[in-house]
């Protein structure tokens, strides 16, 4: 009966209406029962549409396999430049519930200052003209205060707001270097700077780092053997490892770089989470336009908060400042005066201070939790502030087989081959111990990876 119905149907158009139940029964010497059945089989196929009340009519006509957009085509038009965001996203991507995370860079509820947010938000929302059209490079008072924040002479001409800080380094790599070229990187170094270097088509080319930072010696042979033109760093508490650049490094490598006619671009992501004061930054010390600077709110107070100061000078200001018109216009005026609105309340050293007691007190517990729980696992250094914590694991330990296994015992942490633009010295974790929800979840945390490690053993 049902396959009678179906050829029926075929030689209908879609929308009309079949023969009622009723009918059914009669034509075919059936109950209604197996009238029901076969319409919900010709229903499931997609063959009808069964409206009670209505009746029972010709679906409407949906394409074959065979009809399926062929988009094989595109294959040969986008060419072999990837975008490779696999990196990024993993870093993104938060973990599911039930499941603990040590990685991630970005502050959990329970740090940010939501109550300082939205009471900023709601009186920048009363500022006068806060749905114009802001200046170009940024509100003349939010330059001035990234100004302030880094000294060192630099004036709120030198500074373009951005969209936070990895649209400033998409622009500065974009800006500062020509597809093909080499990008000096620290080695390890932060994956979403590797990524977009990569799309902005430049080849990344490692400098070894110790505990104390990048080598300069190393640098200079770096520079002299490529030709490269930029280098890319973060001199203070460094992602991954958690180094900080003496003063002394910070004046040979900007010594270097000067000698080699290069650009520094100095990735300031953690000027508001350090311990202890940190040396001034490489752009303070830097008076012939060599260093790119970007420092980002976004760190510090939300992953909502994408606003950042880039502090350039020269024909690099006027380059990168082209370079995000065209791509984005600018950043939100409304945006802009929250920041501004947050940063010039006394929330902001207050919510600073909290913070800054509170990533102590976790690192201070990952430390001891590792240290217990996974002795075998080298901490490269205990940072003076920072988010994260760079293990070295057992040799012969299969990195990957590491971190899967930990993502079933509920955990997840960053493998250590993301963060190399080359093959990795050997199998490395990052752990975080700001994304977790409170102490007590992150012990749980070092526990579930203890006991994945051991697995894999």
């Amino acid at each position: 009966m049902a396959a009678s119905i179906r050829e029926t149907a075929a030689r209908m158009r879609p929308g009309d209406r079949l023969p009622s139940s009723r009918e059914l029964v009669r034509a075919y010497g059936v109950s209604p029962v197996t009238v029901s059945r076969a319409l919900g089989r010709l229903a499931a196929e997609g063959r009808v549409v069964v409206r009670p009340g209505s009746g029972t009519y010709v679906a409407p006509a949906t394409p074959r396999p065979d009809d399926a957009a062929d988009l094989s085509w595109q294959t040969v038009a986008l060419g072999d430049r990837v975008v490779d965001d696999a990196g990024v996203s993993g870093l993104l991507t938060p973990a599911p519930e039930g499941v603990v995370p040590l990685t991630g860079g970005y502050l959990p509820e329970a740090l940010r200052p939501e109550r300082a947010l939205s009471a900023a938000v709601s009186r920048a929302a009363r500022r006068p003209g806060v749905w114009d059209t802001p200046p170009l490079n940024g509100l003349a008072e939010l330059r001035g205060w990234f100004a302030r924040e880094v000294g060192g002479g630099v004036t709120a001409a030198d500074v373009l707001v951005a969209a936070g800080g990895q649209a400033a380094l998409t622009h500065a790599f974009r800006a500062l270097a020509a597809p093909g070229t080499p990008v000096l990187v620290e080695t390890p170094t932060y994956p979403g700077a590797l990524a977009a270097a990569r799309a902005a088509g430049l080849r990344a080319t490692a400098v070894p780092v110790d505990h104390d930072g990048v080598r300069p010696e190393l640098l200079a042979e770096a520079f002299a053997v490529t030709g490269a033109r930029i280098f890319y760093c973060q001199p203070t508490l460094h992602n991954p490892t958690g180094a900080t650049l003496p003063l002394d490094r910070r004046r040979q490598v900007l010594a270097v770089a000067r000698a080699a006619g290069a650009f520094v671009v100095e990735d300031d992501y953690a000027r508001y989470l350090t311990a202890s004061p940190a040396p001034p930054p490489l752009v303070s010390l830097d008076s012939h336009g060599t260093v790119v600077h970007v420092n980002s709110l976004t760190k510090p107070l939300s992953a909502g908060m994408r606003v950042a100061g880039v502090v350039a000078r020269g024909p690099a200001a006027r380059r990168l400042r082209a370079s995000q018109v065209v791509e984005s216009f600018f950043v939100p005026r409304l945006l802009q005066e929250t920041a501004l609105e947050l940063v010039g309340s006394s929330a902001w050293p207050r919510h600073l201070a909290a913070l800054g007691a509170e990533l102590a007190a976790r690192r201070t517990a990952l430390v001891t939790e590792l240290t217990a729980r996974l002795p075998a696992a080298g901490i490269h250094l205990v940072p003076a502030g920072g988010l994260h914590l760079w293990l070295r694991l057992p040799s012969g330990t299969d990195e990957d087989a590491a971190v899967e296994a930990a993502r079933r015992a509920g955990v997840t942490v960053s493998p250590g081959r993301i963060y190399h633009p080359a093959e990795p010295p050997g199998p490395r974790i990052r752990v975080t111990h700001s994304a977790a929800a409170h102490v007590a979840e992150l012990t749980e945390g070092v526990r579930r990876l203890a006991a994945a490690l051991e697995e894999t053993r």
